[in-house]
């Protein structure tokens, strides 16, 4: 076998492994998720930029960007974005918008960066995907050792209390003529979304799986990462976080 079959076959088994890798490569996680309200995450990120108080032209990089609707967005608003995901796909997507001020490459959060930048988002649930636990920790180290001396990190994280509180344990929800089925449950201390469809005569199953980390884990592992929790909002127009009435958990660090 040959050095290429390798690591295809290798690539072939992390995606097995890791639902994240599977997922978020087919076209249906994109189909499935296309109403997201974008004009709320604009507003979260005019919001952010200026509480930020960010200088012109910040170095800014948007980790696990997706299709880099978000890193087009910042880079709008003047600043030197590099967007970052482990979707190959979704990268080779976000490549067409590419410009001098905006680039975007396939990368592992678990991996530093030798740039430093001014600011580093982690947005819409983007983290606790990891089979293992201490990969949480490598990733808030990784996101240090990537800020520049005066930067700031930005995790927006689901607030586990509220959801677990409001969970639909099953829907259906049709898009573009899918019938996906959904069921949510709480196990192990992770989140899951079975997503379940039919589409060409052909049946599809996915599971998302979301490690539930509250306020205080994200503190633990922060404290053993050496960083600094500045600041902590509940939602996209940053108003106060309520442990049990927040939509989201949104937090600022250095």
């Amino acid at each position: 076998m040959s050095a290429d079959q390798n690591t295809s076959q290798e690539n072939q088994e992390l995606a097995k492994a890791n639902w994240y890798t599977s997922w978020f490569d087919t076209p249906y996680y994109h189909i499935l998720y296309k109403d997201r309200n974008y004009r709320e995450a604009q507003l979260f990120m005019d919001n952010l930029t200026h509480y930020l108080n960010l200088p012109e032209k910040a170095k800014v990089l948007d980790l696990a960007c997706g299709k880099g609707r978000h890193s087009i967005y910042l880079n709008q608003l003047g600043f030197d974005v590099l967007g970052a995901d482990l979707s190959t796909n979704s990268i080779e997507t976000a490549k067409k918008n590419e410009n001098n001020n905006l680039h975007f490459k396939e990368h592992d959060m678990r991996v530093p960066f030798e740039e430093k930048f001014d600011a580093i988002f982690n947005l819409f649930t983007s983290f606790g995907y990891f089979e293992n636990d201490e990969d949480n920790l490598t990733t808030l180290k990784a996101i240090k050792e990537s800020l520049s001396e005066y930067g700031f990190a930005v995790i927006d994280f689901m607030n586990v209390n509220q959801v677990l509180n409001t969970l639909v344990p099953e829907e259906t929800k049709t898009v573009d003529g899918i019938d996906f089925h959904i069921t949510r449950y709480l196990k192990d201390g992770h989140i899951y979304k079975e997503i379940q469809f039919q589409d060409q005569g052909q049946d599809y199953h996915f599971t998302e799986k979301v490690k539930a980390l509250t306020l205080t884990d994200f503190e633990n592992l922060m404290e053993e990462a050496g960083i600094y929790l500045l600041d902590l909002f509940g939602d996209y127009k940053l108003k106060k976080f309520h442990k049990t009435e927040s939509e989201r958990l949104i937090m600022i660090f250095k």
